[in-house]
């Protein structure tokens, strides 16, 4: 006979607990309706805690029970979950977790990340982050990978706090790492049909004359992983260096979070550009990848960002 699904729970905890050694105050269960809300009961294993913080990994109950009513284990489910904490620890995740009171120590994982400053008010609510135009750059810290998905969070504004530093000295460091991770990098399109290795072109050295196009076809400018590459613009040297290279001032049009066109402030026209972003985003970015609507510009004469 099956367990209800009270009883199931409290058997997966104490068997947690049996199989981890951890005390029990170290595994527990929440409703999702108890403060604060969570988008599903889970039960929670305290991996490990600092002074200041604590890494916790939330297991879905309601899904756990529901592999349970299709016929697996309750030891099955358990040993499937110490399999994953394992991991979990070999990827670094809770190994960095310990560190993040120290900010020298968590430095170098810092981070910057582009989301749309309106859409994400409340999201961004206690985060660390600057906003120019409608768009927010966010500070994040990077954890570690977990089956092939690099882990990481937003930065609370009481932990920046804790670290007793000037957040703008923060963030330059964190921009700084975001260009060492991920280092922009113009995208040729017939490249990128014809090599699945191609991780773009390096145009910031200064001893080149990279060929940027002057057209109004535009340039793609991402990060060599091609993930959030929209802020490559926004890193230490970038924007200067594209004017440079074009000559002039340019335009922005983000046509995701993950890409930006650079575009001849004399040869496109913004209101064209505009368009042309509203049909782009209608037709080929998910909504949860959109940045902005807006067209953006930087003046080479004042080195400034500036939005319509």
């Amino acid at each position: 006979m099956k367990k209800d699904y009270e009883a199931f729970v409290e058997e997966v905890r104490q068997e947690l607990i049996t199989a981890t050694g951890y005390e029990k105050s170290r595994i527990y269960f929440k409703r999702e309706e108890e403060y604060p809300q969570t988008a599903g009961d889970r039960i929670f294993v305290e991996c490990s805690a600092g002074e200041y913080s604590r890494e916790v990994c939330g297991l879905l109950s309601q899904d756990l029970y529901q592999y349970y009513l299709d016929g697996v284990s309750i030891h099955d489910i358990v040993k499937r979950t110490i399999k994953d904490l394992i991991r979990m620890k070999k990827s670094g995740i809770l190994e960095t977790a310990k560190y993040l009171d120290d900010y020298e120590k968590i430095k170098p994982y810092l981070f910057i990340r582009l989301l749309n400053a309106d859409k994400n008010r409340k999201e961004l609510k206690n985060s660390v982050f600057r906003v120019i135009g409608d768009i927010a750059l966010v500070l994040y810290v990077r954890m570690g990978q977990f089956d092939d998905v690099v882990s990481s969070f937003k930065i609370k504004k009481d932990m920046a706090d804790r670290w007793d530093k000037n957040i703008e000295e923060v963030f330059e460091e964190a921009l700084r790492n975001t260009c060492f991770i991920t280092p922009p990098r113009i995208f040729q399109w017939e490249k990128l049909v014809f090599d699945p290795d191609y991780r773009g072109d390096d145009f910031m050295d200064p001893r080149t004359d990279f060929p940027l196009k002057k057209d109004a076809s535009g340039n793609c400018l991402s990060t060599d992983e091609r993930t959030n590459g929209a802020v490559a613009v926004f890193l230490p040297g970038v924007a200067r260096r594209l004017s440079d290279l074009m000559g002039g001032g340019f335009y922005m049009v983000f046509t995701s979070i993950h890409e930006v066109m650079i575009h001849n402030d004399k040869e496109a026209e913004a209101e064209r550009l505009r368009r042309v972003l509203k049909d782009t985003l209608r037709e080929a970015t998910p909504e949860d990848e959109v940045l902005t609507l807006n067209i953006y510009h930087y003046s080479r004469e004042t080195g400034c960002f500036s939005w319509e």
